[in-house]
């Protein structure tokens, strides 16, 4: 791991020093590891300053890709930090299951309570999230179960933006700088639709396929029977040439979908959540 800053802004190089410091007055800090861009660097900066007295811990449930759960101990390797996964038991609360529009809150709840024991069984100081200032104006419930935990977001606390994560993860040389944001299977599942494991598998199996196609950004919206596809709106285009567009609808369906659609806005973040805000 290279451990250079590169060229980077004043300004940044003080947010980058002053993350240091941070990580290095909590003493020992349990990193909760996605393995996406955020949780990514701050388990990498959180080793440069702590050493062994960093943790990373990934949650394993039918909700996190298995391409995403083996790329976290990937990552977790080449960065050097402790690494362990648990199992989180989410789908087994009929809240989460039911999928109204806290169901991060229970998810995270269930998360940071394993976390939180961790903690305290063997004396981390701290446990921390990958939150971001630019997550502050999104709806995430999940928040309110940090907050309820005591888990502190460093990121977020000294104002790192996407943009300052990503320019730090290039200066430490992690591959996920310039990586698509990511988040877990059930939130491709409207609000209100129950979750179920055959759900996210189908919809893991679809986005796995779709990304052999060579489709870096994708997600699969599952309405029911209906796979609802979001492209990079610069993929649309070429998702619409004839003999490709017939391998996704084929592949779709295979997965466990009756129904194909392409959402002609494309890929954004959060899109389920636009029925919140009307």
């Amino acid at each position: 791991m290279d451990w250079g800053w590169g060229a980077l802004s004043t300004e940044r190089d003080t947010k980058f020093a002053r993350l240091e410091a941070w990580l290095k007055d909590a003493g020992s800090v349990l990193v909760a590891f996605s393995g996406g861009v955020d949780s990514t660097y701050l388990a990498a900066m959180t080793y440069k300053a702590l050493g062994d007295r960093a943790l990373a811990v990934t949650a394993d449930s039918p909700s996190i890709p298995r391409s995403d759960l083996q790329g976290a101990g990937e990552l977790a390797k080449q960065i050097g930090i402790r690494h362990r996964v648990i199992e989180a038991k989410e789908m087994e609360n009929p809240d989460y299951v039911r999928n109204e529009p806290d169901r991060c809150y229970h998810c995270k709840a269930e998360l940071f309570g394993l976390l939180e024991k961790i903690a305290k069984e063997e004396d981390f100081a701290v446990v921390v999230d990958g939150a971001n200032a630019d997550d502050i104006g999104d709806y995430r419930p999940g928040s309110r179960a940090a907050r309820e935990r005591g888990v502190r977001s460093p990121l977020q606390e000294l104002g790192f933006t996407k943009e300052d994560v990503r320019a730090g993860s290039r200066g430490l040389g992690l591959p996920t700088a310039d990586r698509p944001a990511s988040a877990c299977l059930a939130s491709r599942v409207p609000y209100g639709t129950g979750i179920s494991v055959e759900t996210l598998r189908m919809i893991e199996s679809a986005e796995a396929g779709l990304r052999e196609m060579g489709f870096a950004v994708v997600r699969v919206r599952a309405h029911g029977d209906v796979a609802r596809l979001e492209f990079s709106p610069k993929d649309i285009p070429r998702a619409m040439e004839s003999e490709l567009r017939q391998r996704i609808a084929e592949h779709v369906r295979a997965c466990g979908f009756r129904y194909v659609a392409v959402d002609l806005e494309g890929y954004r973040t959060g899109s389920l959540n636009e029925g919140l805000r009307r």
